[in-house]
C-alpha cells in the first residue's frame, strides 16, 4: 500500500509549486508574500528560472512582452480570435484559437531566430570576424530553411519596424548597466546588415528578431522564446476577442459576405 501511495505521489513531480491545504509556495516563496509585492514579469522569471530576477532583468523582459502584445486584426492570430468570438464560444476558446495560430511563420519565428543567434555566438571562438560568422551561419540557414531569415523583413513595416530600434536601445542600455552582455544585439544587427546586403535594400528587423535578442540576452532557450511571445500576444488576443464580443456579429468569416472566393475549376 505504501509503495502504491509513493508511486502515485511521484506520478507528477515538480519543483515549481508546493501546494497543500492552506499552503501555496512557488519556488519556495509563499504566495501571500508575492501577491502585491512583485510584478507579473517577476513571476514569469521565477516560475521558469527558479531564481529571483533583478529589477533590471524584469524591466528588460517586460519591454519585450509589451512590444509583442498586438499587431491588429490583419494578424492571423488576432483575426482568428475575432472570428471565434462571433461563433458563440467562450473566452478561453477565443484565446486558444488565437494562440494556436502562432507558428513558425507568424509569431513563433523568434524561436528559429534565437537558434540562429545562438549558432552565431557559438562561432565566436574561431578566428573569423562577426561579419564572416554571420555570413557563414546565414548560408547554412538558407540551405536548410530557405531564403527567408526568421526575424527579418516585414510586409508592412519597411524599412523599419518601429518596435525593433526601441528594443535594441533598451537592451544596449541594459548592457551598459551590466544586466546583459549586449552580444546578441551586435549579432542581430550584423544579421540585419547582411540580409539587407543580400536583398539589395534595407530590411527591417521585425518583432520576432528583436524580442529574440532580449530573450537570448536574458538566457532563455529558443523554445521559451516562442512561449514568451505567446504570453505577450495573448493580451492582444484577449483584448480583441472582448472587443468583438461587445461589437457583436455572428459567424463572421475572413471577409464580408459580399465578397466570395475566386472559383478555379480543376484543370
Amino acid at each position: 500500500m505504501d509503495n502504491n501511495a509513493e508511486e502515485i505521489r511521484n506520478w507528477w513531480r515538480t519543483s515549481i509549486i508546493d501546494m497543500k491545504p492552506g499552503k501555496i509556495e512557488f519556488r519556495g516563496q509563499p504566495i501571500e508574500e508575492l501577491i502585491g509585492n512583485v510584478s507579473f514579469s517577476y513571476m514569469i522569471w521565477l516560475m521558469l528560472r527558479d531564481e529571483k530576477p533583478t529589477t533590471m532583468q524584469t524591466n528588460l523582459l517586460e519591454a519585450a512582452l509589451v512590444a509583442g502584445v498586438d499587431h491588429g486584426p490583419q494578424a492571423p492570430s488576432i483575426a482568428s480570435a475575432r472570428m471565434a468570438a462571433t461563433c458563440g464560444v467562450g473566452m478561453n476558446n477565443i484565446i486558444a484559437n488565437g494562440i494556436n495560430m502562432l507558428g513558425d511563420i507568424h509569431g513563433g519565428a523568434g524561436e528559429q531566430c534565437a537558434e540562429l543567434y545562438i549558432d552565431i555566438k557559438k562561432m565566436k571562438n574561431n578566428s573569423a570576424s562577426l561579419e564572416d560568422n554571420v555570413k557563414a551561419a546565414v548560408t547554412i540557414w538558407q540551405k536548410k530553411y530557405g531564403k527567408i531569415i526568421s526575424g527579418f523583413g516585414h510586409r508592412f513595416h519597411k524599412p523599419v519596424d518601429p518596435r525593433a530600434p526601441r528594443l535594441m536601445e533598451i537592451t544596449r542600455k541594459a548592457a551598459e548597466d551590466g544586466t546583459v552582455s549586449g552580444e546578441f544585439v551586435d549579432i542581430a544587427e550584423a544579421v540585419q546588415s547582411h540580409v539587407s546586403e543580400i536583398v539589395g535594400k534595407p530590411i527591417a528587423m521585425n518583432i520576432d528578431g528583436a524580442t529574440a535578442v532580449i530573450f537570448c540576452e536574458l538566457g532563455f532557450p529558443p523554445e521559451l522564446c516562442r512561449g514568451l511571445f505567446c504570453i505577450s500576444r495573448s493580451i492582444g488576443i484577449l483584448a480583441h476577442g472582448w472587443e468583438q464580443l461587445q461589437q457583436g456579429g455572428r459567424n463572421k468569416g475572413p471577409m464580408p459576405p459580399s465578397f466570395l472566393p475566386t472559383y478555379e475549376p480543376t484543370k
